[in-house]
Order: C-alpha cells, then structure tokens, then sequence
C-alpha cells in the first residue's frame, strides 16, 4: 500500500558545487567496456532515510555530509567532474574538479508520517531527489548530485543520483561507505578508490565466436508479445516477502526435485533465495503480462565478477564489474515447466557467467553493442534481474546517527522501467520483515492487479495451488 500523506511542503535552498577539499589531478579518463553500455548511461536516483538522533544532537546533518564529501571527492575525484560522450561513441570523464551538485531542503512533514519512505509513492519520493537540468550538456554532464532533506523530526534523508556509467551498485555502496566514514570522524576511508578501468576492455568478437547463452543474442524465434504493452500507465510496486514464505517455497521445490529423482550436484547443495524467486517472479511476470506461450521469454541474470577474475579487480574497484547471464524459454515452457527446472535452469546461468570464457566472450559481445549504440527494447519479453541485498545499504552506512532505516530507489528508465526488477533488503523498522526480501518491479497498471495475486499467494497457504499450469 502505498504511502500518500496529505500535504507536502519542501523549501528549496540555492544549489552550491561542492568542490574536493584539496587539489585533485586534472586529467580525462577513459571507460570500460561495460561502463560504456548505453543501457546503463543513466542517473540512478536513491534515496536513504535516517531517523533523528537518539540523544538529540544539535548537529546539521546537511553541513555534516557537504563536509563529508568535500573530503570523499579528494579520494573519489573524478566524481566531481564531467561525464561526456564522444563520437566515437566511447564515454569520457573530464577530471575538473568543477564540483558536486548539492541541494539542502527541508520539509513540513515527519518521517513517520511518510513511514519512514516504505511504500511512498513514486512521486512523492521523486520530490525529494536532486534532478539536474540537462538543457546545457554541451560539456558533459554531473556524474553525481546529491540533495538532503530534513524533516520535522530531526531526521532527513540523503537523496543520491549516480551515473551508472560510473558505478554499479557495489561501487555506489563503496563511495557512500567512504563518505559515512569521513563523516563520523575518521581521517581516511578504509578503501582507497581506483580507477583501472582499462582491466575491464573487451575486443569485439566475430558473430561466429559468440556464445549463444549471451544476453541479446537469441536462439531463431519471436519474442513474447503482451497485450497490455507497449503502455503509459505504468505502476511501480514494492513487495515485501516473508522469511517463511521463502522457506516455504524453497522445502516445496526441493520436494519436487526429489520427487522427479533429479538427483545432481545442484540440488544437493539446493537453490538460494535468488534462483527461487527469481523464477517465481519471471513466471508471475509471464502470466500478469499475459505474454504469447509460443514467443520467447528470457530472464538476465547480473553476476559480480570482482573476485572471478585472475588476478581479481582492485579491492577499491568501484566501476561497473559484472556480466549479464541469460535463460530463455518459450512462454509456454515457463508457464509449463515445474518451477524446480526453471530455478535450476537460473543456477546453471549463474556458474556458467562465472567462467573466465564466459566473461571475456560477454564484454566482446559489449563492444560490439556499444559501437552500434545499440539499447534494449522495453518489449516485455525481457526480465533484468539485479539484487541490491548484500551491497550493505542499510545498517552499514552510518553518519552518526545509526544506519538507514530505509533504502529506496527513484525509478529510473533503465531497461524501459517494465524490464528491470530489484531485489532490496526487508524495511529494518519491520520486525516481521527481517529475513525476508522485498521485491520492485513496474507493470502497466492493467497487468499489475494479477501480479499482485501471485505476489500475494506467495505469503499464504495458497502457493501449492498458484503452481499450476494455465492457459491465457
């Protein structure tokens, strides 16, 4: 249920550049092949909400962070510059210390009265997110901007737009981790940032060359088609799923397995959370999207590749660093298909992105995208799963007033919104939460009623009767 309080009032402060606390290198740095993905040349907007200071501290959060990240640009220098695209179609980084877009707001409201961001509307949340003009990008635009709310209450919450040309969701954490250290007194972070992009450069392979299991390349056959797409009305949802529905759903498709004598490595070590949900999820999405059963479907699944590599990236690595792994079936397979298979099938996806084939044949297959500028369509048939649970978003990141009680992202247009679906870690002010998963996803508003269904027979009795085969 979303959170919609009465009336919102935010007063706006003048926008100042918060330059590096000391000179930093002038210089223009070049990209990796999977930071120049143009699917991913986007400002991701997240915001984090932290609760007012137990022992009623006078101090200004909004000057605490400003200081703080004047310090984390000394380290993080290229984040205070300009990001361009050239005609070579190959992304640059103008080292000018020209300085962070930094907003201070405040507002009339509480947190509780916004519980704390957890269901907020999408626009509401919006409200309180920084978003640039980009009338002037002539010389490249802010790789990041920040603005910082504070409320009534005390508390306030830190809104951070970040160029995901730059960082992926482990390298955002790592910057935001440094900032928090910097801010809580410490003289150094305890990661010392690197660039080393040049270790993540792919060379484009002949088609003869390309693993067929390679998102964007499909086997002969149409895509899937829905009826309620392509649409306007979009609806972006937040679904919490309980630790006990998780285990549920686990005990049941192991059941399953045994039952059919599958019996191989892969089962014995059994399916985590991902592999189960993530196919309960991409066939909910099926059926509420009422694709066409003879079209192909197909689920990508990011796999972090930091430690795959030999030798490993850079600890303090923080650009983009993972390949996409693919699973594709007909729409009638996956509506078909006992869920055990199609978990399995996403395990199989996950070990095979793991190989160091695997990988270098995914950024060739990348360069080959990125000289073309070619982006994916938001055509339905495509579910992008990515997963934020273990990036220590929440309690981790403290700036002195304990953790985040509340982690949300401001829906971005990247995979066409429809495509794209985020696995969060539970909303810690739940206790009923802890251990569980919550799930965003966005659906054209007629198809979302029936995945709300699935959703919900997730946390009751009612599963075993969900997983049955239908036709639509």
């Amino acid at each position: 249920m979303e959170t919609k309080p009465a009336k919102i009032k935010i007063e706006r402060k003048i926008t100042s550049l918060v330059k590096p606390l000391e000179p930093t290198p002038t210089q223009l740095l070049s990209f990796s092949t999977i930071d120049n993905d143009p699917n991913i040349e986007i400002l991701c907007q997240t915001i984090y909400v932290y609760k007012a200071h137990s022992c009623g501290s006078t101090t200004d959060p909004a000057i605490l962070i400003q200081e703080a990240l004047s310090k984390v640009l000394v380290y993080y220098y290229p984040l205070a510059g300009r990001i361009k695209r050239n005609n070579d179609r190959r992304l640059e980084m103008n080292c000018n210390s020209e300085g962070v877009p930094f907003l201070v707001a405040s507002s009339n409201c509480t947190l509780s009265s916004l519980n704390y961001f957890e269901g907020i509307d999408v626009n509401i949340a919006s409200l309180f997110a920084y978003e640039p003009d980009y009338n002037d990008s002539t010389t490249g635009t802010h790789p990041l901007v920040m603005q910082v709310t504070k409320f009534e209450c005390g508390g306030f919450a830190i809104s951070m737009g970040l160029s995901h040309s730059v960082c992926d969701g482990f390298g955002a954490a790592q910057f935001f981790q440094a900032m928090a250290e910097l801010a809580s007194g410490k003289s150094e972070c305890s990661v010392k940032p690197i660039w080393q992009r040049e270790r993540l450069i792919g060379k484009a392979n002949p088609p003869e060359s390309v693993d067929k299991s390679i998102p964007l390349i499909s086997e002969e056959g149409p895509l899937a088609t829905s009826p309620y797409l392509p649409a306007t009305d979009l609806v972006h949802e937040c679904f919490h799923v309980e630790v006990e529905s998780i285990k549920r759903l686990k005990m049941h498709l192991m059941k399953e397995s045994t039952e059919a004598d599958h019996q191989n490595f892969e089962l014995k070590e059994g399916f985590t959370t991902l592999e189960i949900m993530g196919a309960y999820i991409w066939r909910s999405r099926l059926r509420a999207l009422e694709l066409d059963l003879t079209g192909k479907t197909r689920l990508m699944v990011t796999v972090g590749i930091r430690n795959l590599l030999n030798p490993p990236l850079h600890k303090g690595y923080y650009g983009n660093a993972f390949v996409g792994s693919k699973v594709e079936l007909t729409g009638r397979e996956l509506n078909e298909a006992p869920l055990y298979e199609v978990a399995r099938l996403i395990k199989e996806a996950k070990r095979r992105a793991s190989k160091t084939e695997y990988i270098w044949s995914w950024l060739g297959l990348m360069e080959k995208v990125n000289q073309h500028g070619l982006k994916a369509k938001a055509d339905g048939a495509t579910m992008v799963l990515t997963d934020w649970r273990q990036l220590g978003l929440l309690e981790e990141i403290d700036f002195g007033w304990k953790g985040a009680v509340n982690v949300v992202p401001v829906p971005w247009k990247m995979f066409g919104y429809v495509d794209l679906c985020i696995f969060m870690p539970p909303f810690s002010l739940d206790d009923s939460a802890k251990g569980g998963i919550r799930v965003l996803v966005c659906l054209p508003r007629a198809a979302m009623t029936r995945f709300k269904e699935e959703m919900n027979a997730l946390n009751t009795s009612k599963l075993i009767a969900m997983d049955f085969v239908e036709e639509f």
